[in-house]
């Protein structure tokens, strides 16, 4: 993360006048930014596009890198956007589709059969959007309390306590799914 130590005395994040620091930025953000966008869009081809088309909106406001709490979370934020952008184009596009039939399963699905992965990902799906989205940056992107807090336009604390909340209650839910 780039420290307000590490910003130059014009005010310009270091990464802005610094291609190494745009290259160590990418290597620590990428990874994340592909786990969020494969937990939330249907192929991994998607989220690859989506985080393209993240990574090129973060260059094109970079001069807004200087106001976010870490760049992590600036850029987690952006492609909050352009995943939903994606969502909003998809379900558009599915209301024109003639309906083809189900897509075959590949070795994702396969894996995600084993009786424990079923348990979680079928109590995860019950949870409501607001509980899966906090515990999907949380848990899966690995941003902090504050990071998360940026991106939602929230506060540290009702992060915490929307990730403690969510968290029993997916609990909760893997109870019912396994006496199920």
């Amino acid at each position: 993360m780039i420290g307000n130590e590490e910003r130059g005395g014009d005010g310009d994040p270091l990464v802005e006048r610094d291609p190494r620091a745009w290259s160590a930025l990418y290597d620590r953000v990428y990874p994340i930014m592909m786990n969020y966008a494969l937990r939330r869009l249907p192929t991994s081809e998607q989220a690859r596009d989506c985080v393209a088309e993240a990574l090129v909106r973060v260059v094109a406001t970079r001069e807004r890198l200087v106001e976010a709490s870490s760049p992590e979370a600036w850029c987690i934020g952006v492609l909050r956007h352009v995943v939903a952008d994606t969502h909003r184009h998809t379900y558009r596009e599915r209301d024109r589709a003639i309906d083809v039939g189900p897509v075959p399963d590949g070795p994702e699905d396969v894996a995600a059969r084993d009786d424990e992965h079923r348990v979680v990902r079928d109590a995860f799906e019950r949870l409501d959007a607001a509980d899966r989205e906090v515990l999907e940056l949380r848990v899966v992107a690995g941003l902090s309390s504050d990071e998360v807090a940026e991106v939602l336009e929230s506060t540290p604390g009702a992060v915490r306590m929307a990730q403690s909340r969510a968290l029993d209650r997916l609990r909760r839910l893997m109870g019912e799914e396994v006496s199920a």
